[in-house]
C-alpha cells in the first residue's frame, strides 16, 4: 500500500514546505503528487497533510511516515547502488563518513593506498552532512564514520585503529613555543582556534581547560585548516592538532609543537562500523590497512 514514491513526497514536502518545490525536486507535477497522496490518505483513511497558509504542513500521520522515510529511503538508496556496483562487477560500495576535520586529512592519506587494493570497490566520501555521524550510521547514510569518539550505540561497533596524542600548535615566535608543555592556566590569555563543532566535542576544551576551570580569553572558529595554520604561524591565535598532523605542518611552516600539560592528552581514531555489517570483507580490509598505515605520507597544506 505505501510505496518508495509516498515515501520520497512526504520527505520532499517536509523539506520544501510547497507542492511546487516538492513536485520540481521529484520531478513531478503539482497534480500527480497530489494523486498520489490523496490516493494513499484514501486507502489508509487518514491526511498526510494539511494547509498552513502557503505552506503544507504534514499531520501527526504525516510525521509517522516521515519517520518510516528517514528509515526506509536510505536502505533502498543502498540496496540500489550496492546492486548497481554488483552489476558492474565491483563487491559493493563503502561510504565513509569523517566526523572531525583532522581526520579527514588522515582519510586522504589512506585513500590512495586503498583503492589500490580495492580496485572493485566503489568509494564515497561524506565530510560534511546534516545529521550526526552515529545518526548517518544508524540511518544507513554511511557504512563507517572515522571518529576520535567512542560511544555506547547498540548495534554499533567501534574498531580502534590507531593512538595519538593531541598537542598545541603556536607561532614559532610565540613565548609557550619555547616550553616543552604548557599547563592549562597559560591558555587563558590567548586566542584559542578550533573548527566549528560543537564545544562538548572539542579535545582542547573538554580534556584540558575546562577540567582546570580554564577558558581562553578569545575562541575563534575556522572551518579550513589551511586558514586556522595560518592565522596561528602569523601569531594571532593558537590551536590544537594531532601530533601526526603537527609534525608534519611544522617542517614546512613557521610553527611550534608543545605537549598540552605534562603527560599530554592521548586520544584514539576509531572506525565505527554497524554490527550486521562486521563480515563484510572489503570494510574490515580498509580496517586493516588504516592500522597499517596509521599516519598519511604527506600533508599538503596550501595557501602559504
Amino acid at each position: 500500500m505505501i510505496e518508495p514514491v509516498h515515501l520520497r513526497i512526504v520527505a520532499a514536502l517536509k523539506r520544501h514546505g510547497t507542492l511546487t518545490e516538492a513536485a520540481d525536486t521529484l520531478c513531478l507535477s503539482q497534480s500527480a503528487l497530489s494523486h498520489q497522496i490523496r490516493h494513499l490518505e484514501k486507502k489508509l483513511g487518514i491526511d498526510i497533510w494539511e494547509k498552513e497558509g502557503r505552506r503544507l504542513r504534514l499531520t501527526r500521520a504525516g510525521d509517522h511516515l516521515l519517520a518510516a522515510a528517514h528509515k526506509i529511503l536510505p536502505l533502498l538508496e543502498q540496496s540500489e547502488r550496492t546492486l548497481k556496483a554488483y552489476a558492474e562487477g565491483k563487491q559493493g560500495i563503502l561510504r565513509i563518513g569523517v566526523e572531525c576535520y583532522p581526520c579527514y586529512e588522515w582519510l586522504t592519506g589512506v585513500m590512495g593506498e586503498y583503492l589500490k587494493t580495492a580496485a572493485d570497490v566503489e568509494v564515497d566520501i561524506f565530510h560534511q552532512f546534516k545529521f550526526t555521524g552515529i545518526e548517518g550510521l544508524s540511518n544507513r547514510h554511511i557504512d563507517m564514520l572515522i571518529t576520535p569518539d567512542r560511544a555506547g550505540h547498540p548495534g554499533l561497533d567501534y574498531e580502534p585503529l590507531f593512538d595519538y596524542e593531541l598537542v598545541l600548535l603556536t607561532a614559532d615566535s610565540h613565548p609557550l613555543g619555547a616550553l616543552s608543555w604548557v599547563e592549562p592556566e597559560r591558555l587563558a590569555r590567548e586566542t584559542l582556534i578550533t573548527f566549528p563543532v560543537a564545544p562538548e566535542r572539542l579535545d582542547i576544551l573538554t580534556r584540558f581547560l575546562w577540567p582546570a576551570a580554564v577558558r581562553p580569553a578569545k575562541h575563534k572558529q575556522i572551518e579550513s585548516v589551511e586558514v586556522m595554520l595560518q592565522l596561528v604561524s602569523f601569531d594571532r591565535g593558537v590551536c590544537a592538532l594531532p601530533g601526526w598532523l603537527a609534525d608534519r605542518v611544522c617542517r614546512d611552516l613557521p610553527l611550534k609543537s608543545v605537549r598540552l600539560g605534562r603527560h599530554g592528552v592521548q586520544r584514539k581514531l576509531y572506525a565505527a562500523f554497524r554490527d550486521e555489517d562486521a563480515d563484510i570483507r572489503y570494510l574490515q580490509q580498509f580496517i586493516r590497512l588504516g592500522k597499517r598505515f596509521p599516519f598519511p605520507r604527506e600533508v599538503r597544506v596550501s595557501g602559504f
